[in-house]
C-alpha cells in the first residue's frame, strides 16, 4: 500500500505560497512592460532611420501628416484612462473603493473612446499606407496603439470584474481591502496593472510628438 497521508499545511507555508503568488505577479508586470518596450523601440527605430535617411525624398512628400485633431483625442483618452486607473489605485490604499471603482470604469470608458477615434482615423487619412516613409511607419504605429489600447483597457476592466467577483463571493463591507489571499492577489494585479498604466503615459507623449508634432 501507498502512503496517502499528507501533513496539514501550515500557516508558514501558505504565507510563503502568497508570497511567491505576489511576486510572480509583481515580476510578470515588469516583463510585460519590458516587451512592449522592445515593441516601441522597434517603432522608434523605424521612424527615425527612415526619417534621416530620406531615400528618394520620401521620406515625407508634401509633408504629409495624420489628421492632428484625432491625435489630440487619442492621446487625451489614452491619458485619461492612464491618471484614472493611477489616481484609483492611490484612492483604494486610503479606503475609498467606490472612488477607485467610479473612476475604474470611467478610465475603461475613456479607453474605449480612444480605440474608437484610433480605428476611425484610419479612414481618414489623406494618403496610402505605402506612399512614404512617414505613412508606412503611421500605419504600424496605427496598429501598435490599437493593441496598446486593447491591452490597457483590458487589464483594467479584469481587475474591475476580479473586484466584483470577489464582492459577490466572499460579501462584506470593502472585501477588497481584506487580508484574505482573493483581496491581497486583487491588490497585486491592480499594482501591476497601474503601473503598466503609467507606462503608457510616457509611450504615448513619446509617440504622439513623433507623429503628430515633429
Amino acid at each position: 500500500m501507498t502512503d496517502t497521508y499528507k501533513p496539514p499545511v501550515t500557516a508558514e507555508e501558505r504565507e510563503y505560497e502568497m508570497r511567491a503568488h505576489i511576486g510572480s505577479i509583481w515580476s510578470g508586470g515588469r516583463l510585460f512592460i519590458g516587451m512592449y518596450t522592445f515593441l516601441i523601440a522597434s517603432l522608434v527605430f523605424a521612424y527615425f532611420y527612415l526619417r534621416s535617411s530620406n531615400n528618394g525624398q520620401l521620406w515625407r512628400p508634401h509633408h504629409v501628416t495624420a489628421p492632428l485633431p484625432y491625435g489630440w483625442a487619442i492621446a487625451i483618452c489614452m491619458v485619461l484612462m492612464s491618471f484614472l486607473a493611477i489616481y484609483g489605485q492611490s484612492r483604494l490604499r486610503r479606503g475609498g473603493v467606490s472612488d477607485w471603482q467610479v473612476a475604474g470604469w470611467t478610465g475603461v470608458g475613456a479607453g474605449l473612446l480612444a480605440l474608437f477615434f484610433q480605428c476611425w482615423e484610419l479612414t481618414r487619412l489623406g494618403f496610402f499606407p505605402g506612399s512614404s516613409g512617414y505613412a508606412s511607419t503611421f500605419t504600424g504605429f496605427a496598429v501598435i496603439n490599437i493593441i496598446s489600447i486593447v491591452a490597457s483597457t483590458y487589464w483594467l476592466e479584469t481587475t474591475l470584474a476580479r473586484a466584483l467577483r470577489l464582492r459577490s463571493t466572499q460579501g462584506g463591507i470593502n472585501p477588497e481591502l481584506s487580508d484574505t489571499p482573493a483581496a491581497r492577489s486583487l491588490r497585486a494585479d491592480i499594482a501591476a496593472m497601474t503601473y503598466f498604466q503609467g507606462f503608457m503615459v510616457i509611450a504615448v507623449a513619446l509617440l504622439f510628438t513623433m507623429f503628430y508634432l515633429m
